[in-house]
Formats: C-alpha cells, structure tokens, sequence
C-alpha cells in the first residue's frame, strides 16, 4: 500500500509544488539578493542615462498664492557610475541603513513584545484563553488566538501550533486538524488583527520609502490598514473555522495514531498572579495614554490644529507606545509571576529580543542600499510612470488592477517566504505605479498583504513549514511536506478568495482602510 507521502506525490498540483520547492531553493538567500539588484540598479543606471531615458509626465502643484495648476515634469535616469553617483554610493551608505524607516520602528517596538515574551506572558495569556473557551467554541477560538498570535512575531507558532494539536486531542477530535486551525490563523491570517503589531510599522516604513520616489514627504503610517484589518480578522476566523470543520477534519477522519501527553496544564497561581497584574497594568496605560489624548488640547494631540491622526504625537510616537503596551505588563507580569526578580532580568529579555533581530539588521542594510541607490537613480519613477501609462493603454485599473496584483503577491511568496524582504523589492516598483494611477500606497500595501498572507502555509520555502511538519509527525509519522500542504491548501484558496472579496466590497464601497489613510490619491 502506497503511504501518504507516495500518494502526495501523484498529481499535476503536486508536481508544481515540487517545481516551487526545487526553484525557490535555488534562489539565493534575501540578503544577497538585495546585493545583486542594488548591483543590477547600479549597471541599469549607467546604461539609461547613456541611452537618455527619461520619462514626462503631469503633475499637481499649489502655489504661493493657493492656486492649483498641473505641469509637465521631466525625470531623466541618473547614473550611478558618474563621479557624482561613486561619491554618493560611499557617502550615504551608513545614512542609508541608519535612516532607513523600518529599521528603527521594528527595533524599538520588539523592545516591548521581547519582554512580554521572555516573562511568560505571551505564552500564559493564550493558555488562559484557551482553556477558557467552550467546547463549541473551540474551533475558531483556536483560528482566532492564532490570527492575534502574530502581533508577538514567531510566538504563535512555537506556542499556539502546537497547542491546537494538543487541545484538540485532549476533546477527542483529530490533533492535526487543531494543528492545521492553529496554522492557518497564525500565518495564513498573518495580516489580519485587532492590534496593531511589528509587522505593521515595518511594512509601512517600507511603504513610505517606496512613497518618497514619487511624493517626498508622504508617510504611511503602522495603522494604515487598521479598520481593514479588523475587519478581516472576523472574515478569517469564521472562513479558518469553516475549512476546519467541514473539509479538514471530516477528510483526516478518526484519530487513530499513537496518545501522547494531552494534559494541558491549568494556569498556575503564579501565573494567575501575574495575568491579573499584567491586565491592571495595562488598562492603567491606556488610561494614562487616554487622559493625554481625548481632552481637548491634549498632550498628544496636533498642537495647532488639536487632531489625532494629522501631525500629532501620537501618531508620530505609534511605534513606542506599541513597545510600551508589551512591555508594561510584562514586566508586571513577571514580578508577580516571579519570572523577573530585578531589573538585569529586563533587560536580559530586551537583549535576547535584540539578538533574535540579526538576521532582520543585515537584511535591512542591504535592503536600504538597494532603494537608495534606486531612488537616487530614477529609475523606480521612470519605471512607475511608464508602467502607469502602460497600464492606462490596456484600461487595466479598479477592481481587476488589484486582484491581479494579490494574485502576483501570492504567486511571488511561494518562492520568497520574507513578507518585508518581498515588499522592499516589489514596493518601489508597485506604490509609484498605482500612484501614477489614482490608488494610494495604502491601498497597494494592502493588497500585497493579502496576497503575502495567504499562501504562507503552503509555501515549503516558509520558515516554519519544516518545524509545522514535525510538530504533525508526532501524531503521524507518515506526515511530510506533501501531507501538510495538501491538509492546508484549502484554508489558502479560501482565505484567497474570501479576502479578496472583501478588499473589493471595501473598495466598491469606498470605505477608509485605516486612520487617516484613503483608497485614492492625487499627485
């Protein structure tokens, strides 16, 4: 009898899953890759400005007097092999990195999420959820607490992923259906959340860079899908729980492998301790952060004009209020949780959350080489302008311009797993373009989302697909890649689907997708 793994193996979908594999693991790794298109900018530049490649185009422009008029722009390719290009690869390479916008905003708020997760806190919160949930309820409890997970980067999947699998064995249902839920709502809802979390302001710093090459100055903020975003999270829970409940675990059938440890241990009193202090902790921030916001003339509002989202402090200082959500009850937490006995075991946490971002600095400075020298070279405006103009010729615009885009998202992260090292390439190129168009960033960076998002779990080439399939092994050690995908690419063609109907009920209806952060825009 052949075993799951030969049968995964049959089929035209499975051999193009083999082809995905194959290919994307000959691609080289992110970092390099940034290496070789800022390598590849620098050659494209000297050739276009040889051959006099430039692009004109219209644009809005208000003068001293408060008039409005358009005018005609010319932008020319500038190279980057002239003397003034080789004296500007040397001078700005450290500004480059030191100035590049996720940088800063993804450090400062893993200061915070590093200590909820070092004390425990993270880790006890969505056990006390989950033990707390009725039977009935069970399913898109799990989905839910997944798709939240990710606000704390990587702790739903060594945590929740697991836990499903445990929990749902322990109410006598099939562990790998509760693993596949947990899956799905960790990263296929990957984009999708109440809060606002890391992933937030690093895809909006890169946002924002891309913005530059066509309107300096322009900023998309962390909370630039948020009201989307909330949204979806519902859409996906109840689509997560759908495909779990009537395909997922009716096709996996009766469990009948080997039993392992399904005792989920209750909180303990010092857990409960500290869960009580954490949530005191933390509604007496937000009172705090509410007291220096509503009243009229606040503290944190826009001095002159007294708004929220325009020009105010708190908007500017999003990114440390978001550490400072995380990190004042987790330090509360592991006081009374006796998990933190001083201060050196702060900022032991603070620094192992440092250490875990090495990987994410050496892709950030290769990544801000490569949009600087594309943004001094012009070549990302030459480019969106005559793709813009390209785009208007065959009318492609609206409803079918962005599903064409989430569908090349979905397709581009089946090889490339890195949601910011996929958005630093293809954001230059994208956010400029529908600009060019009428749409604004936010929209653009929405729709990557949705794409990013939902063929993360059937993506081999994702980070944590090996360690999802050895979590399944131990409940069937006949699982592998082909078993796994084949157990998830339902959640994926339905959060596909379900997602993208919703971003085209949101943009027919020309609903804000965020604070402050319009479908349209005008240059």
């Amino acid at each position: 009898m052949a075993t799951k793994d030969q049968k995964a193996k049959g089929g035209v979908f499975q051999k193009f899953l083999d082809f995905v594999e194959v290919a994307g693991n000959k691609l080289p790794h992110p970092v390099t890759l940034f290496f070789i298109l800022a390598i590849a900018v620098i050659l494209i530049s000297y050739i276009c400005e040889m051959l006099g490649v430039s692009v004109t185009y219209e644009v809005t422009q208000k003068a001293e007097d408060g008039t409005i008029a358009t005018v005609e722009q010319t932008v020319a390719a500038v190279s980057l092999l002239s003397a003034d290009g080789i004296r500007y690869i040397f001078s700005t390479m450290v500004t480059n990195f030191t100035g590049f916008a996720p940088l800063g905003t993804v450090l400062v708020a893993m200061l915070g999420v590093g200590v909820a997760e070092g004390t425990g806190l993270i880790d006890a919160a969505l056990k006390k959820a989950v033990l707390s949930t009725p039977r009935k309820l069970i399913t898109v409890m799990v989905v839910f607490l997944g798709i939240m997970s990710n606000i704390a980067s990587d702790a739903g999947y060594v945590v929740l992923v697991p836990l499903g699998a445990v929990i749902f064995l322990s109410f006598g249902r099939h562990p790998l259906a509760g693993l596949a839920a947990a899956f799905a709502g960790v990263s296929g809802g990957f984009s999708a959340n109440l809060l606002i979390g890391t992933l937030d302001p690093l895809l909006g710093g890169i946002s924002t860079e891309a913005a530059n090459i066509m309107a300096p100055g322009y900023t998309v903020q962390p909370t630039a899908n948020w009201y989307f975003m909330i949204a979806s999270t519902f859409i996906i829970a109840a689509l997560g729980t759908i495909v779990t409940e009537r395909i997922v675990e009716p096709r996996l059938g009766e469990y009948k492998g080997k039993q392992v440890d399904t005792n989920i241990k209750d909180i303990t009193p010092a857990e409960k301790k500290g869960l009580t202090a954490a949530l005191v902790s933390m509604l007496v921030f937000i009172g705090i952060m509410l007291a220096l916001l509503v009243p009229e003339g606040a503290i944190l509002r826009n001095p002159e004009t007294g708004e929220i989202l325009r020009g105010s402090a708190f908007m500017a200082g999003l990114v440390p209020i978001i550490a400072m959500f995380f990190l004042i009850p987790g330090v509360f937490y592991g006081i009374f949780a006796k998990t933190v006995k001083n201060d050196k075991d702060v900022a032991r946490f603070m620094g192992k959350a440092m250490s875990s971002m090495g990987g994410y600095l050496v892709l950030a400075f290769a990544a801000s080489q490569f949009i600087a020298y594309f943004t001094y070279s012009k070549l990302g405006t030459i480019l969106a302008v005559t793709g813009a103009d390209f785009l208007e010729a065959i009318g492609l615009s609206g409803v079918p311009l962005m599903v064409g885009f989430i569908i090349v998202a979905a397709f581009i992260n089946l090889f490339m797993g890195s949601a910011s090292a996929k958005w630093a390439i293809m954001a230059p190129i994208f956010i400029p373009m529908f600009m060019r168009l009428g749409y604004s960033p936010e929209l653009t960076q929405l729709a990557y989302r949705i794409g990013d998002s939902t063929t993360n779990i059937i993506s081999p080439l994702m980070s944590y697909f090996a360690v999802i399939v050895a979590f399944a092994e131990q409940y069937d050690e006949e699982t592998g890649i082909g078993t796994l995908i084949s157990m998830m690419l339902p959640y994926s063609l339905l959060f596909l689907a379900g997602w993208t109907v919703l971003m085209i009920i949101w943009f027919v209806a020309g609903l804000p997708i965020g604070p402050d952060a319009p479908i349209y825009f005008s240059l």
